[in-house]
């Protein structure tokens, strides 16, 4: 697939400008400058070619906070790109640091154009003529905010984009979570082999989610690196909060997720919380134990992680564990089987038959309780959809069937399936919503109001 990069200073709008090209709020947008640290990838689709497109991290002295890191980041996505986009801010006008960035540029040999940002009316557009100076050969006046100049932007940038890509659309995809600086970045850098992600011993280095495709024995995966969530009370910068949302929204997108804990701290109450919301979202959840290369007792260790993930985890059940170091790539190519085993259960289908022999039997083993004057009754089960594996049961009193009775039924489905690694989700419905529902035409939906 072909790759275009921006680069540019902090702040001048190229996360803005990655959002309009990609058709979507995928980088995340803030007025403070530094937001964005990492790579970050999108697909561009202009007409019937398409390729990929590089958010980077702002070019900045060496002098500031993590600049080294985020210039190499700049650097690698240089020589992986087709074409280098050189984003400038129209607005403030021209700046020393355009200058070194169109030389890095210059001597990377990559292809470069030029697109001035912030210019938000035709009347402004003069204002880019002074960038001619750094001496790139096409520039483009734009207006990320309001997608003045993008059309022409998209014509010069069709050139560069293939035909064909390769279709990675049924990869998994991995959400990586946890607290801050328990070593996410550094796991996904030790499955890359490479400094794919900005890694930094201060906690909240990571703020954007971020996408990274790997591939282990010729099979794709998504790895989704996430900001790290700390408890709600300690969280007050506006940024961070848009950093934690964006870490427990990438849970709805992802089929299941890696719950990185930091060995030498043990499990805090803040995993528990963690892992409760993406239990809720449905999705599985395996526990990487990092940093285990530091633990010096490991049987005293092993032991004590298993008395707090049966204390603070209970709701996990059997949720597998493996112990990693993201330092020294130890343990990490254990996750993959037991990634695989999981997707194998999380996208499994029974037949409508089977299901419904498992609850006749799960009732027939153990009798439902009296509702009224009669007993509760389950005419019809069915599974509706996969991940997570869900089942409806059609019942006389669906909403007298008590938590209990349904954790068992629950549990039978489990056991019966082989579900034991991921989620399994149960709803009670009345006989009238199974007869309404198959007597529905395919094509029914409700009447739209005049003026909707």
């Amino acid at each position: 697939m072909s790759v275009i990069a921006l680069v540019g200073r902090p702040n001048v709008g190229k996360s803005s400008l990655f959002n309009r090209l990609v058709k979507r709020s995928a980088a995340l947008v803030d007025d403070r400058p530094g937001v964005t640290r990492d790579r970050h990838y999108g697909r561009l689709i202009i007409d019937d070619r398409e390729g990929s497109i590089i958010d980077t991290g702002g070019f900045e002295l060496a002098a500031e906070p993590l600049a080294t890191p985020i210039n190499e980041q700049i650097r690698l996505a240089l020589l992986e790109c087709d074409l280098a986009v050189l984003v400038v801010d129209g607005q403030i006008g021209f700046h020393p640091q355009d200058a070194e960035l169109a030389d890095l540029i210059r001597s990377s040999g990559r292809p470069a154009i030029l697109a001035v940002n912030k210019i938000d009316s035709p009347e402004k557009e003069n204002q880019a003529l002074e960038f001619h100076r750094l001496g790139l050969p096409e520039l483009y006046p734009v207006s990320a905010a309001h997608g003045l100049g993008v059309p022409t932007l998209l014509d010069a940038l069709f050139p560069y984009l293939g035909e064909t890509s390769l279709d990675e659309s049924g990869a998994p995809r991995i959400a990586v979570i946890g607290r801050p600086n328990a070593g996410k970045s550094s796991i996904i850098n030790q499955i890359c082999g490479q400094n794919r992600l900005v890694v930094d011993s201060t906690p909240g280095t990571t703020r954007d989610a971020v996408d990274v495709t790997i591939h282990v024995n010729d099979r794709p995966y998504v790895l989704v690196d996430t900001a790290g969530v700390r408890r709600r009370g300690r969280v007050s910068e506006k940024l961070e909060k848009l950093s934690v949302l964006r870490a427990l929204k990438s849970l709805e997108k992802c089929d299941l997720a890696f719950l990185v804990v930091d060995a030498t701290e043990g499990l805090a109450d803040q995993d528990a919380h963690i892992a409760g919301y993406a239990l809720e979202k449905g999705r599985p959840i395996v526990l990487v134990v990092n940093k285990w290369d530091l633990i010096k007792d490991k049987k005293e260790t092993r032991e004590a992680f298993t008395k707090d993930l049966e204390l603070k985890l209970v709701f996990l059940e059997k949720a597998p564990w493996v112990t990693v170091s993201a330092l020294k790539g130890q343990g990490i190519v254990k996750l993959w089987p037991l990634v695989d085993k999981i997707m194998g259960q999380f996208t499994s289908r029974a037949s409508t038959s089977e299901v419904n022999r498992v609850i006749t039997m799960a009732v027939e083993a153990h009798t439902p309780p009296f509702v009224g004057r009669g007993r509760l009754k389950f005419y019809y089960a069915t599974q509706a959809t996969t991940r997570p594996p869900s089942f409806v049961l059609f019942a006389n009193h669906p909403e007298a069937v008590h938590y209990s009775y349904k954790r068992y039924l629950v549990n039978r489905l489990k056991e019966a399936f082989g579900l034991d690694l991921v989620p399994v989700r149960v709803f009670f419905r009345s006989r009238r919503e199974e007869v309404e529902s198959k007597s529905r035409p395919k094509s029914y939906s409700k009447p739209r109001r005049k003026g909707k």
